[in-house]
């Protein structure tokens, strides 16, 4: 048995699910009609966004629930063009994103930039011009 390479739901926790939601339904995505007052749903291209409670999500899997910070995870939305990054950037924090690292040429050859969400789950906007984008807007890494 071998597990496949995917992820099918990425879960965050956050402190109030129907400000988190208010928050990702500015950027324009839209809440799934399975999600209800405890948990957010979010199609995404190929997974799923979850917005669910900080401390239920603790309960959930059985851990303490630490204060939040920097957990050493981000969330990449990877656009095909440096400007692209600009525009998602200035859109995010226009839709009520916290920026943290303003869009920059970065030592990896792309460029990138940082925002926050309201809870402070940090995402990358990124042009990697190593990493092609398919037809749907996924990225295409070499064999």
């Amino acid at each position: 048995m071998s597990l496949e390479r995917r992820v099918s739901i990425i879960t965050l926790g956050v402190a109030d699910v129907a400000s988190s939601t208010a928050f990702y339904e500015r950027l324009g995505w839209k809440k799934s009609s399975v999600s209800q007052d405890e948990v957010t749903f979010i199609q995404m291209k190929g997974t799923v966004l979850a917005l669910f409670g900080r401390e239920a999500l603790a309960r959930d899997a059985g851990v303490d629930q630490s204060s939040p910070g920097f957990s050493g995870v981000t969330l990449a939305h990877n656009v095909s063009s440096p400007t692209g990054v600009d525009a998602v950037i200035k859109f995010a924090v226009s839709c009520g994103a916290r920026l943290v690292k303003a869009p920059q040429k970065v030592a990896w050859g792309g460029y990138s930039g940082y925002f926050a969400d309201p809870d402070g789950h940090l995402w990358e906007v990124a042009h990697n011009p190593f990493f092609p984008m398919d037809e749907h807007g996924h990225v295409v890494l070499p064999d």
